[in-house]
């Protein structure tokens, strides 16, 4: 790992702050998060979807926390991607302006899981039309947006939102961005209430051995992961979540992800693993 990458000791993007200087126009951005915080139907669909997954099956969370940390990461994820140059085509394609970019990766952060209300198993494809009906709602209420320009903005957040945890590859970067950043919610603490229920599964076994992510801005390319593990169960999050997910997002030439295990022990299995 380079002196660049290292002598950055803080995390740059585990929380988006409104006020701070991107590398991007975030006016539109900062409206929309501040909507979508306040209301009623979003937070609600945010609690409900997690009724299936972790109350009923046992699963990771998939609620409010989930969804907190993987639009912060997306945005930050966003952010990084942008300093490093990569151009974006899904809001350009579109005919849309740049500050639609992190529009589209916000919502689609936000609403991808919603489909969980309906069941777990192919809740991707469930998330459409709920998200769908909240996006025809909320869209037409920023003065930004007439009919052309919701149409747009809808398709392409649907599309983040279908290729997240679906065989379809995303088409577009703010898809990818999406789908890898689904995949950094990883530490253990999304595995905290099946964990205490008694749950051993590779899921939440696997989580729990992984401590902290960090993105940071890399040399040799635009993003650097940084994954620190407890033990090698942690490899499983890495090689067939994070690995699966990052393959055909788009952005597999962005990204380098370095993870290592921070505990001292002889018996270590893993030490490093680098993607």
């Amino acid at each position: 790992m380079s002196e660049h990458e290292t002598e950055q000791s803080d995390d740059e993007s585990r929380t988006y702050d409104p006020d701070a200087d991107h590398a991007f126009p975030d006016e539109r951005l900062n409206e929309v998060l501040e909507f979508v915080q306040n209301d009623p139907e979003i937070q609600t669909y945010l609690d409900a979807q997690n009724v299936n997954p972790v109350v009923r099956k046992g699963y990771n969370d998939h609620g409010r926390k989930h969804i907190s940390i993987v639009r912060n990461r997306a945005l930050g994820l966003y952010d990084l991607l942008k300093k490093g140059g990569v151009e974006f085509n899904g809001a350009s394609e579109q005919g849309l302006d740049e500050a639609d970019e992190s529009v589209i990766v916000a919502l689609a952060a936000t609403i991808h899981d919603i489909g969980h209300v309906v069941h777990r198993d192919e809740h991707a494809y469930w998330s459409i039309p709920l998200a769908a009906d909240i996006l025809d709602r909320i869209l037409p209420q920023f003065d930004f947006y007439g009919t052309e320009e919701t149409v747009r903005v809808k398709g392409e957040v649907l599309h983040a939102i279908l290729c997240h945890h679906t065989e379809e590859d995303p088409l577009t970067t703010e898809a990818g961005v999406v789908r890898v950043a689904d995949a950094l919610d990883m530490e253990k603490g999304r595995s905290r209430m099946p964990y205490e229920k008694g749950g051993r599964g590779i899921d939440t076994v696997s989580s729990q051995a992984i401590q902290r992510v960090s993105l940071r801005q890399g040399d040799t390319v635009p993003v650097l992961v940084e994954i620190e593990m407890l033990n090698a169960a942690g490899v499983y999050q890495i090689d067939n979540l994070l690995k699966a997910k990052l393959r055909d997002s788009g952005l597999e030439d962005d990204i380098r992800i370095v993870a290592v295990n921070i505990r001292d022990d002889d018996n270590n299995l893993v030490e490093r693993v680098e993607l």
